[in-house]
């Protein structure tokens, strides 16, 4: 079948199925369902939202609020109309419908209105309420709204789904001393009474995930953004910090947006630029036009950042922007389609950050970015698709993950070698001026990306984006004599017994002690001959994927760990470090120790900043979940002399602090206590290594873990911080890295109660300290409530943190006992979320392999 057929079959079921749908009326269900979400897109449209909320200094009383809402309706039948409203019936104060009040009624997380009350064509509702403070994040002195995916029906009543955008009208009411923002403009300032009223213009049209407002004891900042005066609020109080990050903030923002203007051939789609600089954001950022939220301790950096901060903050500002177009201006018309934003604004991001740098370096930064990341989910039994099927939004918070953060990038880019680079930048622009400011899906982009190649997509599109997975791929070489007769590529799935494919491109490296041989492959099939290779000589050593963009596993030739000097390019040493990660994981050809060593004897040669990050985080985590206890303390002496005899050999300032954090991070020995403690307690770190407050945070933590009766130490760390929100951040990290047994219980226990959990970056951060390997003898009891309470973080947390809180909990345990907590709650509980349950399995994936890695 040609696959403009298939294309058309695709449409003719799709269509079918929502017709089908859409024959009956969607009963009232929590949440916000497929069916009633293609309901109210088929009735409604023109929808304006006018808010007015009265928001006090104390996060302890509640928010008051007026809404009118109005739309157009085609009344269709005797239906209600159901507004989505997450609070209890209380919280629903008044309703009006067309003049006419009405009693409330709160059902399933809907406000009811019966049909009897409204007409076809124009309608107003007026709503009295109380708003929710679950999406709020009242903090001490500030809040911000955080709406994604479905949490602004925790505030206020509405149509809370991505397809029906609206225009926002906000009036806030806040103390006289705090300062405001959100998605309009900024029109009229009223101060009255230690009060203020700030009234800002309608938003553009958006969908209720992207609507925000943020208001607090903020700092404001403002500079030029395309002739328009753009404004930063934030809470940073290091002058280092923000004297050496303000421009640097502003001009990759500029460079950012001039890149997609010229890239898309569209002009910046909003009425405003603004910023939210947040401590403890739960997320590196949040992408609402006109109110953008960055992590604070991502943005704003010292003179002595690494390579690899200024590159997440590159990165991370650089995909804010992008989403202005991919996501903001053109949105998906689900959920299950949250990963086209999320890709397109990574894979954008590569190509905004990497047009101003050398090709290689380029390569290098998107290989080890994304790969590690996909891999971390892609090998492992609970390994999602980038395309998943969504039945209600309130569990479209668990579509997040590294897979369409990660291997998504990596999928695209393959796409566009596939289509080529011109054909590909065309189908896009097509793509975006088509559904400006509407809706759309993955089909829709691939059926133009259809037009613009002759490629078979729809084959292409199963295996990269509909299937889970990645493939191995390994070699065959045949020699007749020493010159090579035959050399043939092969691929096959990681897991199961269906044959496919992946067709992709990547490159193979010969190497030769005076030369190195490079050839192209593009796989599209089970094998692939390389006539190209036929008649060389036989070479040391092979590399596969030596130019960094091939997915899978890829085999290794052990002779390349001899003759690694050879290999001079950068994104191949990337490359191959990768590989043998991935086959020691799989048991293929390496053992942990082995790999280990061979990591070790690197540190001093590797001088390549990237990479040297790279190597010493696969050491650390060998280290400390695939070697033995008894391997471990053998090795730590002299894992310990490694990474302090290279610190001194590395010339690079940003190269010396990888390796000190690596050494602080692996230390054992009662000598690199000492030595660190003399570090942290004379704030004098080693020559040339910089070290800033929040080192030194961290340093006192990891001394914290080594020191039996360590509340003096802690309690002095305290102390030295000045910075409130970084204060209370490390009052809870401390609990959790107590080394009084009850205070770890009491801190555990209280994490069961929500309002413990506010704070998700810290907690995170925390459960890391709490699970560490050195105290996990004690901390392994609590791993079976950590598992019972996953659906509720679930229910009551942000999108990333039922990922983070397992991750923390699990991903040090190497105990046959912590796996059987795994297995037995996985036994006794056969009906979890499908969803959740690959998460846990995701985060318990290298805790399996320990069972067979660890000897």
């Amino acid at each position: 079948m040609k696959k403009t057929g298939i294309l058309a079959l695709f449409l003719v079921v799709f269509n079918s199925g929502y017709h089908a749908q859409m024959k009956s009326l969607p009963k009232s269900e929590p949440g916000v369902s497929y069916e009633l979400a293609q309901f109210r897109k088929t009735v409604l449209s023109d929808i304006k939202y006018e808010l007015n909320l009265k928001i006090p200094e104390s996060k302890s009383e509640r928010i008051s609020g007026t809404e009118m809402l109005s739309f157009t309706y085609k009344k269709q039948n005797n239906a209600p109309l159901q507004i989505d409203f997450k609070e209890e019936a209380s919280s629903l104060l008044a309703v009006s419908v067309n003049g006419q009040s009405i009693k409330p009624v709160l059902e399933n997380e809907h406000v009811m209105i019966e049909a009897q009350y409204l007409k076809s064509g124009t309608n107003q509702i007026h709503i009295a309420f109380l708003a929710g403070n679950g999406a709020l994040n009242r903090r001490d002195g500030y809040l911000y709204a955080l709406f994604v995916p479905d949490r602004a029906r925790t505030m206020f009543p509405c149509f809370d789904q991505p397809n029906l955008k609206a225009n926002y009208s906000l009036t806030l009411t806040i103390p006289e001393k705090w300062s405001g923002i959100a998605n309009g403009k900024l029109q009229e300032t009223v101060s009255q009474q230690g009060q203020k009223t700030l009234k800002f213009a309608p938003s553009d049209l958006l969908p209720t995930y992207l609507f925000s407002f943020a208001a607090g004891d903020f700092k404001s900042f403002t500079e030029k953004i395309s002739q328009q005066d753009s404004r930063m609020l934030y809470r940073e109080t290091d002058s280092v910090k923000i004297k050496n990050s303000m421009d640097s903030i502003f001009t990759l923002y500029r460079n950012s947006l001039d890149y997609y203007e010229k890239w898309t051939g569209i002009k910046h789609p909003f009425q405003k630029h603004g910023m939210v600089v947040i401590p403890d954001f739960q997320f590196g950022g949040m992408e609402h036009p006109g109110a953008i939220l960055f992590q604070n301790s991502t943005l704003f950096l010292d003179q002595n950042a690494t390579q690899n901060q200024l590159n997440n903050r590159s990165n991370l500002i650089a995909h804010e922007v992008a989403h202005l177009w991919f996501g903001d201006m053109v949105t998906m018309d689900w959920f299950n389609d949250v990963w086209m934003k999320e890709v397109f604004a990574n894979f954008m991001a590569d190509k905004s950050t990497g047009a101003s740098s050398d090709k290689s370096v380029y390569d290098l930064k998107f290989l080890t970015t994304h790969f590690p990341a996909a891999y971390g989910v892609d090998r492992t039994l609970g390994a999602n698709p980038i395309r998943q099927v969504l039945d209600n939004l309130k569990n479209a918070g668990m579509m997040y993950g590294p897979i369409i953060y990660n291997k998504a990038p990596i999928m695209m880019r393959q796409l566009e070698l596939l289509t080529g680079e011109d054909n590909f930048k065309k189908g896009v622009s097509e793509y975006l001026k088509k559904y400006a400011y509407g809706n759309a899906g993955w089909p829709d982009l691939i059926a133009i990306l259809d037009h613009h190649t002759p490629e078979d997509l729809q084959s292409w599109n199963k295996v990269w984006v509909n299937d889970p997975g990645r493939p191995v791929i390994g070699y065959d070489l045949q020699l007749k004599g020493n010159t090579i007769q035959h050399f043939t590529v092969s691929q096959h799935p990681e897991y199961g017994k269906e044959q496919k494919s992946w067709p992709q491109e990547f490159q193979i490296s010969l190497f030769y002690a005076d030369k190195v041989d490079k050839v192209t492959v593009k796989l599209s099939g089970k094998q692939e001959d390389l006539s190209a290779l036929k008649g060389k000589p036989k070479p040391l050593f092979v590399l596969l994927n030596s130019s960094g963009i091939g997915y899978g596993v890829f085999g290794i030739d052990k002779a390349m760990m001899s003759g690694f000097s050879l290999i001079k390019d950068p994104v191949s040493r990337a490359g191959a470090y990768i590989s043998l990660y991935e086959n020691m994981l799989a048991g293929s050809g390496i053992s942990p120790l082995e790999l280990f060593q061979f990591l070790a004897g690197e540190l001093p040669k590797e001088d390549t900043e990237l990479n040297l990050r790279l190597i010493t985080n696969y050491i650390s985590t060998i280290y400390w979940e695939f070697l033995p206890e008894n391997i471990r303390l053998k090795e730590s002496a002299n894992i310990e002399n490694r990474l302090w005899e290279a610190l001194q050999l590395q010339k690079a300032k940003n190269n010396k602090k990888i390796l000190f954090d690596g050494y602080q991070g692996m230390f054992q020995s009662q000598k690199a206590y000492d030595n660190l403690y003399t570090i942290w307690k004379s704030q004098t770190p080693p020559q040339d290594v910089s070290l800033n407050d929040e080192d030194f945070t961290n340093l006192a933590l990891s001394l914290a873990l080594r020191n039996a009766n360590n509340n003096d130490l802690l309690q002095e760390q305290l102390a030295r911080i000045n910075n409130p929100d970084r204060m209370n951040r490390f009052k809870i990290i401390m609990k959790a890295a107590s080394s009084d047994p009850k205070i770890r219980d009491d801190f555990f226990n209280g994490l069961m109660d929500k309002q413990n959990r506010t704070n998700e970056s810290a907690v995170g951060a925390a459960l890391g300290y709490l699970h560490h390997p050195l105290r996990q003898q004690t901390s392994v009891r609590y791993l079976p409530k950590s598992l019972e309470i996953v659906q509720e973080i679930q229910k009551t947390g942000d999108i990333f943190f039922p990922d983070s809180w397992l991750r923390s909990t699990f991903s040090n345990y190497q105990s046959p006992e912590a796996l059987e907590v795994v297995n037995q709650f996985l036994l006794q509980n056969p009906d979890y979320h499908p969803i959740l349950k690959n998460k846990i399995l995701q985060a318990t994936d290298n805790l399996k392999r320990a069972q067979t890695l660890v000897k």
